[in-house]
């Protein structure tokens, strides 16, 4: 086995707020879909993919070293915001644990001498920071707007997803 009873209980924990992740971003996509925030609603239901897809990462990482994936229970998501800044600030807020979060993981995998797994928490502490930026750009933009301005916040990523859809693809170096 490639990987210590330590640190699989530990990636099976952060597998369960992965998915914790998810389920909170659904909330705010709906919480915006009720609205009538579809720019907004689907921001956060393309984060909720990714949380998912981070909680798989983990899945097969822990399958491909041998461990055993045993998923925790996840409490549920808070799903009534006041504002689109509460809600927004929300989103920054849980990016901010998950990167305490992941950073434990690597102290951890330095502590046992894991290299296989600080590598693999490597490509997790780089997504955080875009998460990080990401969620404090969204919620800036939202208190620059005010309630009042929310279709201003909508144009804006609407502007965004297309830039980031015209942008040309990355070179490959094969």
């Amino acid at each position: 086995m490639l990987i210590s009873d330590t640190m699989c209980a530990a990636l099976n924990q952060q597998i369960g707020h992965e998915f914790g992740a998810s389920l909170q971003y659904v909330a705010l996509a709906a919480h915006f879909d009720r609205l009538t925030l579809p720019m907004l609603a689907a921001h956060y239901y393309r984060q909720a993919d990714e949380e998912r897809s981070h909680a798989l990462r983990f899945v097969h990482y822990i399958v491909e070293t041998g461990g055993r994936v045993e998923v925790p229970a996840v409490p549920a998501p808070k799903s009534r915001f006041d504002t689109a800044e509460e809600a927004a600030k929300a989103a920054l807020d849980h990016e901010m644990g998950v990167t305490k979060q992941i950073a434990a993981l690597v102290d951890l995998a330095v502590k046992e001498q894991d290299r296989i797994a600080e590598n693999m928490l490597q490509w997790f502490l780089s997504e955080q920071l875009e998460e990080v930026h990401s969620a404090r750009s969204l919620l800036s933009v939202v208190q620059r707007a005010g309630e009042d301005g929310l279709l201003q916040v909508e144009d804006y990523l609407a502007r965004r997803r297309e830039r980031s859809a015209s942008a040309p693809a990355p070179e490959s170096n094969g």
